[in-house]
């Protein structure tokens, strides 16, 4: 009998170990991608816009950090690329522009993803109504 009750509290002790790690991957292994916390467009002519993207990632140097941002269209295409070519570890959420994004005229929302050397894509997207 006691060594019944010995197994039965190592088994529940390891399935609630167990739980809890699951419980918890998921934010783990989303930690650290790339999130899209801000965007301001600029209609500058016909079909042609400016984006003013802030991103937050936790760039750590070289070998991990944020190094893109693109435009989509609604069905994914990509209409241009923002690359980022150096950690910006100190400078967090940080704000870079793209210009002379040219835009077909029937689409009125596109949206932002970044991405990172590491995780490539994966974080928070938004999606804008152009003006």
């Amino acid at each position: 009998m006691q060594h019944t009750l010995l197994e039965f509290i190592r088994t529940s002790a390891l399935a609630t170990v167990i739980c809890l790690l699951l419980s918890i991957a998921p934010g783990i292994s989303a930690a650290n991608e790339v999130d899209v916390v801000r965007v301001k467009v600029h209609k500058s002519g016909p079909g042609v816009y400016r984006f003013d993207v802030t991103l937050r990632h936790k760039d750590i140097g070289w070998k991990h950090y944020a190094n893109a941002w693109e435009v989509l269209t609604p069905d994914g295409k990509i209409l241009d690329t923002r690359i980022l070519a150096h950690p910006h570890v100190n400078e967090q959420p940080f704000t870079r522009s793209l210009s002379g994004v040219k835009i077909p005229m029937d689409i009125k929302a596109v949206t932002i993803r970044a991405r990172d050397l590491v995780h490539e894509y994966g974080g928070k997207t938004m999606i804008v109504k152009l003006p």
